[in-house]
């Protein structure tokens, strides 16, 4: 080889180490010249006042959307409801309102137990008619909202119109009411408490800060109460903290287990993640109920469980979001939360869907071919596969509802309902008495049939689809007879329908009255009494590791 041919092939390597940085960065500067380009010139002709915040927030919002779900961008005046989002916690009175339009007052929807709304004698059918001496007619609810909330240890003055009477005051009366605010926390172990005389169950709906600790402090306390098997209901828990999660499958496994690990495209995004405490206990019986919202850091603890068989897993296919999020500071006090990683189960299952568009209605995992995905094995050699989301090592039946209980729920009408029964009941009787009977069942009936909402059944709504289709095609003329026929059998009245639900909407109502007397607890206590699937899941045989 000669010394030309020596000096090309060395120039030819040198050149070629940092040409993919280069075509890298080449390619972000131009794109970055571009746009500005683009900018300038629009801002310099186009015809009318250039609207450039809405503009570069829709071009940025665009541009992250077509990466992954995840990834967004919070602009400064964004940032309280973003850490409220991340981190459940805001300043202010801990009440739920109800705000029925601008002439209206602020009502006491629901409280939180321990508040400072709670301590300051709130309850639900109060009326708030001013807050710091400002009448809150005229104002929308979210407006009344920010006036609510302040810094922690400020003192915020409210004029009450009071639901019922008092030692100092008459049903009717407006008193004069001073709440200092505080950090409301907005607790992620929403329930604890003892199934039968040896399960104990744990309600965690998500993952913020110290949330660990909890899930400590409810094993302990159930401990103490004669607890032998636990249940930890992960249903609809959207996730959180990364870090929570291995604190919390901490607690049940041995110091050093591996629980997750992340892989991004640089070195610092790869990382295991071990456990590096004492457990409280690797030996109790584990059950973790999962479904269609199990997701993120819910899908790492019931994956670890499952990968170190350390629980059985109950319930349906999880979410499937095995993203990492970091959050960067961005000028002008903005944060961006970008996907950097995804996360691994102790198997080498990865959590995250294949795809994101393979997706079910409700967002969750869709049917993913054993073709397309890869088989792993647990620690005592158990296969389980990836492709997505956890798989539950048994499956247990979903409750399907009517539509018309979902129209009831997303229009409001049994919440507003439990806020009218409150402002009439000044108590109910104990949790283990309370039952909605036929006459109440009543009440509400005649109360839901002067509201305005959608109750045709599922198959009436379709037939209006495909009545209207064929109306489109031109074929509803020649079909009508048949159509009217059909028509006539499925038009069914409101309350007729109403009454015919009955069985299935009680519980829900008896859920949203119960919070109001009993708090959230009080509410869950009640869910759980008409829990099939967490009756199913006790049945169950539990995996012998």
């Amino acid at each position: 080889m000669n010394r030309k041919t020596i000096i090309a092939a060395a120039a030819a390597i040198i050149m070629a180490v940092p040409s993919q940085g280069q075509s890298k960065n080449f390619k972000l500067g131009q794109w970055v010249e571009i746009q500005n380009a683009i900018i300038k010139e629009l801002n310099r002709s186009y015809v009318d006042s250039l609207p450039l915040d809405r503009i570069e927030k829709a071009g940025i919002e665009a541009m992250l959307e077509s990466l992954d779900p995840y990834t967004m961008y919070v602009p400064e005046e964004e940032n309280e409801d973003f850490e409220f989002m991340i981190g459940k916690t805001y300043g202010g009175i801990g009440a739920i309102i109800y705000k029925p339009g601008r002439e209206s007052n602020v009502v006491i929807n629901e409280p939180y137990m321990g508040s400072p709304a709670q301590k300051g004698g709130l309850r639900c059918g109060d009326e708030i008619v001013a807050i710091d001496g400002v009448s809150v007619i005229g104002l929308l609810a979210d407006e009344a909202t920010s006036r609510m909330k302040g810094n922690p240890g400020t003192e915020v003055v409210f004029k009450v119109k009071k639901a019922f009477g008092g030692e100092t005051w008459q049903a009717g009366d407006t008193v004069e009411v001073k709440i200092i605010r505080e950090r409301i926390h907005l607790p992620d172990v929403e329930y604890a408490g003892m199934l039968d005389d040896t399960t104990g169950y744990i309600l965690q709906t998500g993952f913020t800060e110290k949330v660990s600790e909890d899930v400590r402090a409810a094993y302990y306390k159930l401990k103490s109460q004669g607890m032998k098997k636990l249940v930890l209901d992960l249903r609809g828990n959207g996730g959180g903290l990364m870090q929570e999660a291995v604190n919390i499958v901490s607690l049940f496994v041995p110091k050093g287990s591996l629980v997750v690990t992340s892989k991004g495209n640089d070195a610092v995004s790869r990382q295991e993640y071990r456990t590096i405490t004492d457990p409280v206990d690797t030996e109790i019986p584990i059950v973790v109920l999962v479904d269609s919202g199990t997701a993120s850091s819910s899908e790492i603890v019931s994956g670890a469980f499952q990968d170190l068989d350390r629980a059985t897993i109950l319930g349906s296919r999880t979410y499937g979001k095995g993203l990492v999020q970091s959050v960067r500071p961005m000028p002008y006090n903005g944060q961006l939360k970008v996907t950097t990683a995804k996360y691994y189960t102790p198997s080498g299952r990865c959590i995250q869907a294949i795809d994101y568009s393979n997706r079910n209605e409700d967002g969750s995992v869709g049917h993913i071919p054993d073709s397309l995905t890869h088989e792993f094995r647990t620690a005592h050699g158990r296969p389980v596969r990836d492709g997505g989301g956890i798989t539950p090592d048994d499956t247990l039946s979903y409750t399907r509802y009517s539509r018309l209980v979902y129209s009831l729920v997303l229009n409001g009408i049994i919440d507003q309902y439990a806020l009218e029964y409150g402002k009439k009941h000044e108590s109910i009787p104990a949790l283990e008495d309370f039952h909605f009977g036929d006459a109440d069942y009543e009440d509400f009936v005649n109360y839901a049939i002067d509201k305005n909402f959608d109750y045709r059944s599922t198959a009436k709504a379709m037939f209006d689809q495909m009545k209207s289709e064929l109306e489109k095609d031109g074929m509803a003329g020649q079909m009508k007879d048949q159509l009217d026929a059909l028509e006539k059998c499925l038009n069914i009245e409101k309350r007729e329908f109403l009454m015919l639900k009955k069985q299935e909407i009680i519980p829900f109502i008896e859920e949203e009255i119960a919070t109001r007397y009993y708090y959230q607890e009080g509410g869950i206590r009640v869910r759980l009494r008409y829990d099939r699937q967490l009756r199913e899941a006790l049945t169950r045989p539990l995996i012998k590791f």
